[in-house]
């Protein structure tokens, strides 16, 4: 007999069309159903994932759940299965977990990074998972209008105009910025996101360092929510999701409110 087992997988986004099985283009689920299709005599075992990456979009722990229809231990259901997959794609561990585990509905928070280089690499393999940018003429505007993402609210300006009457309320939990001498990262702890909503948040802040988007607009898209408002969404190859929790963590708890100094609440 069978076991569900929990799946941690990593993938190079831009040989996929996204997560979701589609008919006529390669998935990260399609492939992964393929391949567990080929260790179980033909049996389809669909893959549940955490959720759905678009189109370009990477994963270094992406997480899923399967229903094993035969006894296949779990133990080395990484080497074989990995076997039978292309390499950008990898299951990085699985472990048996109990009938009642949902790698959608049991996940508490997912944590996504937006990277960024200054200029196009000299290696091409180290460009890519990140996209470029030049460097911000305003890196401490883009610095304090990240520190003031966090919190349970409307994310519908920064997300697809059709939300199909769902809910765009959200917690954003943290974000944190680091510099790096090529570069930087955008890292944003959040219960879960809407479709674009990191890329969209990535964009909206390069358009502030930039000078493109005045401190007035960017607070505009928090107070005035809007479905599909005129915000760049930034490119996919940048955009990593690196992490789905499932047990508490102080990175998913929402922090008090940022005081500031009085020189940057005028920025506001």
């Amino acid at each position: 007999m069978g076991a569900r087992a929990k799946l941690t997988i990593a993938y190079l986004g831009g040989s996929f069309s996204g997560w979701q099985r589609q008919d006529n283009a390669r998935t990260v689920q399609g492939d992964l159903e393929r391949g567990l299709a080929k260790l179980t005599d033909g049996h389809h075992v669909a893959v549940v994932g955490a959720g759905r990456t678009d189109a370009g979009v990477h994963a270094a722990g992406q997480v899923a759940h399967v229903d094993l229809p035969t006894a296949i231990p779990v133990d080395v259901l990484p080497r074989t299965l990995n076997q039978r997959l292309g390499s950008d794609l990898r299951v990085r561990a699985a472990v048996t977990v109990s009938g009642g585990f949902h790698a959608r509905r049991s996940a508490r928070g997912k944590h996504y990074v937006y990277r960024i280089l200054w200029r196009e690499p000299e290696l091409p393999w180290l460009g890519t998972r990140a996209a470029v940018f030049p460097p911000p003429s305003e890196p401490r505007t883009l610095e304090l209008a990240c520190r003031r993402l966090p919190g349970r609210r409307d994310w519908a300006s920064f997300t697809v105009t059709d939300v199909a009457h769902r809910s765009t309320i959200r917690s954003l939990f943290r974000t944190e910025v680091v510099w790096r001498r090529t570069g930087l990262e955008l890292h944003f702890f959040g219960e879960g996101f809407l479709r674009y909503q990191v890329r969209r948040m990535a964009g909206a802040l390069l358009e502030l360092g930039s000078g493109r988007m005045s401190t007035r607009r960017f607070a505009d898209l928090l107070a005035r929510p809007s479905p599909g408002a005129p915000v760049p969404t930034a490119p996919a190859r940048g955009l990593t999701l690196e992490k789905v929790y499932y047990r508490a963590s102080e990175k998913l708890t929402l922090p008090a409110p940022p005081k500031g100094r009085e020189e940057d609440a005028s920025l506001w």
